[in-house]
């Protein structure tokens, strides 16, 4: 589809859009729920599989597989979340996330509780990490149509980039603020923290103005996923890369006997940002394809330095490298695919497109895990860049057949 398509068909101005002052501030109130799901997320994450594997005395499969579920979790509920905004509003959507991601911080207190029964502590990991995907799903899909409603669907792309800076920026705050609170506090005080965080969230987003509902032909499911599929595959292979990097970066550290993982993923949520802050309006002027196969190869890049890093300092470029590339990759290929279906479906659009970065994630845990078991901590770094020369290519497929319609 041709960047021409793409466009709306009036102006911003004659579709009543607000005045740029308005944009930003729209921008800024909608995604703030984003960041406070995200921290939820991002405060456990450097420290629950180092807990479970290490405190709890489970395998890195085990470990890697307690992370996953959350994304396991997301996967299975996208679709639901989409149709969730489509029929009943993002706001009312954003609303139930933010309630899951309570019962998450919830359980992983319990978790804290029962550390001296690991069978019983692990289930309520287990438990908390499957509400905080359904948490995710449901406000990461709401706020991002929540935030289009309420300043036009000609900012998706800018409002898709900067729902992943808050998503991001939460990651690089939470990661080390976990490590430190429990160093500080212990393991509960994360899950108080989990549970107090999206808690303001609700009750902020129950004052916050809802948007209008769209109208018109909703369309099956089935026929939306297969609109976005190959664009959702593109996704999924350059989503491996931060899977791997989110669920082992810490035990990677580990195994060399280096010290810093937390920042290493800090790193990775800044490198995100500031690609994204850089870049803003890169998709516009280039469109979604030559963007998304320029951040692939700088991704490749970072993983492979990941992959051959013989000390911290080095698997720390890697790792920022690899952030910068994956920055721009959800939006780009994002706005390309929320094109290709009517207003009235966008909710369900973005819900399948996410669905393969969370298929990529759930997967990623285990798999790594499996990895790691018969070649070692290096070699996830390794199969991830290959992913990204892969999820490369086939964008670069994806712009060569987009072309010809472009001069139609």
């Amino acid at each position: 589809m041709s960047e021409e398509a793409l466009r709306p068909a009036v102006p911003a101005a004659a579709e009543g859009a607000p005045a740029q002052t308005a944009v930003i501030s729209r921008i800024f109130s909608t995604i703030l729920f984003t960041f406070l799901a995200y921290m939820t997320i991002g405060i456990p994450l450097a420290v629950l599989p180092g807990y479970v594997h290490l405190d709890l005395g489970y395998s890195s499969f085990i470990a890697g597989l307690s992370i996953s579920v959350q994304y396991v979790s997301t996967f299975i509920t996208r679709a639901q979340a989409g149709r969730m905004v489509d029929t009943i509003g993002p706001k009312k959507t954003v609303m139930r996330g933010m309630l899951a991601c309570v019962a998450s911080g919830a359980f992983l207190v319990l978790a804290a509780w029962f550390a001296e029964l690991p069978w019983l502590s692990l289930t309520m990991i287990l438990i908390s990490r499957s509400c905080l995907g359904v948490g995710e799903s449901l406000a990461g899909t709401g706020a991002i149509i929540w935030g289009i409603g309420r300043i036009g669907a000609a900012h998706t792309a800018r409002m898709i980039s900067w729902n992943g800076i808050a998503t991001y920026g939460a990651l690089a705050i939470g990661a080390p603020l976990g490590v430190a609170l429990e160093h500080t506090a212990g393991f509960s005080a994360i899950g108080f923290l989990a549970l107090a965080l999206p808690l303001i969230g609700y009750l902020i987003a129950r004052r916050r103005p809802a948007v209008p509902i769209m109208r018109g032909e909703r369309l099956a499911f089935r026929l939306v996923l297969n609109r976005v599929l190959p664009y959702g595959i593109g996704l999924a292979l350059g989503t491996v890369g931060f899977g791997a990097i989110a669920t082992f970066i810490t035990l990677y550290y580990a195994s060399h006997q280096w010290s810093n993982a937390a920042f290493s993923l800090t790193l990775f949520s800044c490198c995100f940002i500031g690609s994204r802050l850089l870049f803003a309006n890169a998709i516009n002027r280039f469109g979604g394809f030559r963007v998304a196969i320029a951040s692939f190869i700088v991704e490749t890049l970072g993983l492979t330095i990941l992959w051959l890093a013989g000390s911290a300092e080095i698997a720390m470029i890697g790792a920022s490298l690899a952030g910068f590339g994956f920055a721009l990759v959800f939006p780009s290929l994002g706005v390309e695919a929320v094109g290709l279906v009517p207003a009235a479906n966008r909710g369900a659009a973005l819900g399948a497109y996410s669905v393969f970065l969370d298929l990529a994630l759930g997967i990623t845990g285990p798999l790594a895990g499996l990895i790691v078991g018969q070649f070692g901590y290096n070699d996830v770094f390794l199969c991830a860049a290959v992913g990204s020369v892969c999820a490369a290519a086939l964008t670069l497929s994806l712009y060569r057949r987009s072309r010809p319609a472009s001069h139609d």
